[in-house]
């Protein structure tokens, strides 16, 4: 059952800590479209502040039906609405993928997948292996012997192999938002989508699924 135009919505951005599944901001669906949902600027339950979004951020929400039911899903922003109040475009989730179980877990996933690298500069190509990829970014991890600065634009695209066994060429343009140096030598390369088709972000976000449903029958 979707939420319905008016209704209030319960919003925790990817990137706050997991541990502790809190639901900081609130906003309410203004409109609907075919594929999307309009939703108010979230506000923070405690400060009351605005909160800024991004293309592309994932985020986990609830709303309220009858009965006091908790009803979750998964979703990412998708673009923006300029009207008297500037309104933020959210993915409409499939209609089964809305569930009454707390999601643990953003669209992203740990991953060891190809990933094909090429500096928009100056031309040069690498190709590594994605730490984990969601329906905002990916991350993947390198030897410090490719030179690679936060801010950088790189052009890549993912090798996605699926349950069915077929496999899909993701290709996408992003940005680089954060380099950390880990213990073993390497670096990883934090990634935020900067230009991708929407149909390219669905395989994303389908593959994601389909590691989460994995993880869940394991444990």
């Amino acid at each position: 059952m979707f939420p319905k135009i008016n209704d209030v919505l319960y919003i925790q951005v990817a990137g706050t800590d997991h541990k502790d599944e809190i639901f900081e901001f609130k906003s309410r669906i203004a409109e609907e479209e075919s594929q999307n949902f309009l939703i108010e600027i979230p506000m923070s339950q405690t400060s009351g502040h605005l909160k800024k979004l991004f293309l592309g951020e994932e985020l986990s929400i609830f709303f309220m039906s009858e009965g006091g039911i908790k009803n979750y899903f998964n979703t990412h922003v998708t673009g923006f609405k300029e009207d008297i109040l500037r309104m933020v475009r959210i993915h409409k989730p499939a209609p089964d993928s809305i569930s009454k179980i707390q999601r643990r877990n953003f669209l992203r996933v740990k991953a060891n997948l190809e990933i094909a690298v090429k500096h928009v500069e100056n031309e040069s190509r690498f190709v590594a292996e994605t730490h984990d990829v969601g329906g905002g970014g990916v991350s993947f991890q390198t030897q410090g012997t490719h030179h690679l600065e936060e801010g950088e634009s790189l052009s890549c695209w993912i090798l996605v192999p699926y349950k069915n066994g077929t496999q899909e060429h993701v290709p996408f343009q992003s940005e680089i938002v954060r380099i950390q140096q880990m213990e073993n030598g390497r670096r990883l390369i934090m990634l935020k989508y900067e230009k991708i088709a929407d149909q390219e972000r669905q395989k994303l976000i389908k593959y994601c699924f389909e590691r989460q449903l994995e993880f869940r029958e394991k444990s």
